[in-house]
């Protein structure tokens, strides 16, 4: 648990960097700071491991006032990744990640034995080892400096925005390894991000800054959207909240519709002439993965003359904002829905999806009225696909 009581940073400038800021951090948790530019984000999580010492206030870490410890010994117990991940550029990915290790007096071998371990975690591959940080993509350096900062097991993880120099593709990657890890090891991560749909992915606990280091909300993400506590913290989470509140909802109660599916090589002269809708079919292959959609007055069975179907979502693993996404962009106006081998389950238009949301929300508000819940709906074990 670290504990930041009444902390503030004041500069000889008079500048107010963080105002009598008080914050529990669990363990085995993500909590994540986001807020303007100058809210004091940085200089909170540099605080912690004492890169910047605060002006007043205390804290601590597991009861113990973090300034009753000798710095380094403080730093060491701590991972710290930060953008452009921060590699030395003289040594190889392998001694990169075992640098803590070795300054804690593991020999090379324990120290590099530990690393290829850790390289493997964050998903890079083993070649790699013996090159050099220019030698790697941005994102792959970005894995090697979250390994870096794991390398010797520490109880806590400080993150400053370490995913915001990437691609969104790699980014999103990036999270959901971060995810995985954070599922087998369990650290008290602290993460700063500008970015509050990374907050609502990754965060259990979302804290909400003010410009001057005031805390404006602390929530799980779910309560932030649902209910912000003042119309800066409204305005900061922006126009589509209402949208990214829909991440916490499960697809695992939406009603799909078999009755337009079909394998490829079905009668499809029968299948049309008692077909009176007229809408289109989706097409699978002989497993029951998606093929295409097709229109039944003028398809003749041509593989190949089939209408993409775009993306699936998978039902109990990704939300209703994935699944209503996916109808949104669907050339036909319906998602195709699979299970976690990519077989066919149904089919979803998006009036289907707003009515689950609809259900969703009452049952919401149906246990709200009951009371407070420990519980929280997630559309999986770790965080939704958003």
């Amino acid at each position: 648990m670290i504990a930041i009581e009444e902390v503030s940073k004041r500069y000889a400038d008079g500048t107010v960097a963080v105002d009598r800021l008080s914050l529990q951090i669990p363990d085995h948790s993500i909590t994540v700071l986001v807020g303007p530019s100058g809210c004091g984000k940085t200089t909170t999580l540099r605080m912690i491991n004492r890169m910047v010492e605060p002006t007043s206030g205390t804290i601590r870490v597991d009861g113990e006032d973090i300034l009753r410890r000798p710095v380094n010994a403080l730093r060491r117990s701590m991972g710290y990744v930060i953008q452009n991940a921060g590699l030395f550029q003289h040594r190889t990915i392998l001694d990169n990640i075992a640098t803590v290790p070795r300054l804690l007096g593991w020999s090379k071998q324990r120290a590099r034995a530990r690393a290829a371990e850790l390289m493997e975690r964050v998903g890079l591959d083993p070649g790699m080892a013996r090159r050099y940080p220019y030698q790697l993509s941005g994102g792959q350096q970005q894995r090697v400096g979250v390994a870096r900062a794991l390398a010797s097991d520490p109880p806590i993880l400080l993150m400053d925005e370490p995913f915001s120099a990437v691609d969104p593709v790699v980014r999103r990657g990036l999270q959901e390894e971060l995810l995985r890890i954070q599922g087998e090891l369990g650290k008290a991560i602290v993460f700063v991000t500008h970015d509050m749909d990374e907050a609502i992915r990754i965060g259990d606990r979302v804290a909400v800054l003010r410009t001057g280091g005031r805390l404006a909300q602390f929530a799980a993400p779910e309560e932030l959207l649902a209910s912000p506590a003042d119309p800066f913290v409204e305005e900061f989470l922006g126009a589509d909240r209402g949208i990214r509140g829909l991440s916490f909802l499960s697809t695992r109660e939406l009603a799909l519709d078999r009755s337009r599916v079909f394998p490829v090589g079905s009668d499809w002269q029968e299948i049309a002439g008692r077909d009176k809708t007229r809408a289109p079919v989706l097409v699978t292959d002989a497993g029951g993965e998606p093929l295409g959609w097709a229109d039944l007055t003028t398809w003749g069975g041509d593989v190949q003359a089939l209408e993409p179907y775009g993306q699936s979502f998978e039902v109990g693993r990704d939300s209703l904002r994935v699944a209503l996404d996916r109808a949104v962009l669907s050339p036909t106006g319906q998602a195709v829905a699979v299970d976690g081998a990519g077989q066919v389950l149904g089919i979803a238009g998006q009036e289907t999806v707003a009515a689950a949301i609809r259900a969703a929300r009452r049952r919401q508000a149906t246990e709200s009225a009951e009371g407070p819940s420990d519980s929280r709906q997630e559309p999986s074990p770790t965080k939704a696909v958003r």
